[in-house]
């Protein structure tokens, strides 16, 4: 559980992340639904509040024109999920039901800079990297 950002549910907030990668979901019906992996997550102050989230590519990250080590400031609201195998099949392995937090509805996306051409980026950044 992600327990720094259970503090701050419900809260609209900014915060900065480093892309990592695309990758893709499942969708319920129709294609996979194409996603953003974002590591070290920070809130306003610079306080590390996760290693790694997923997002759903929006049109703010689409216009954003990501490369792995772009660093990405954005607003996004914290959130209560469910993680786990909520179905009721026998022959899949059962995850337990649990809870953790992510950061919904990322909006004003901006790409600040890139980890490998900046030389401004604190230490403390570079170690979460």
């Amino acid at each position: 559980m992600r327990k720094k950002l259970s503090e701050l549910e419900n809260q609209r907030k900014k915060f900065t992340g480093v892309f990592e990668r695309f990758g893709f979901k499942k969708a319920y019906r129709g294609p996979d639904l194409q996603t953003v992996l974002l590591r070290g997550i920070r809130d306003e102050n610079g306080k590390l509040l996760t290693d790694h989230l997923w997002f759903n590519l929006t049109k703010g990250f689409k216009e954003a024109r990501l490369k792995k080590g772009d660093i990405v400031s954005f607003e996004a609201r914290i959130k209560e999920y469910v993680k786990g195998y909520m179905g009721y099949r026998e022959d899949i392995y059962k995850k337990p039901i649990e809870y953790d937090y992510k950061l919904d509805r990322p909006t004003k996306v901006i790409k600040i800079a890139n980890v490998a051409n900046s030389e401004s980026i604190s230490a403390d950044l570079q170690k979460t990297l």
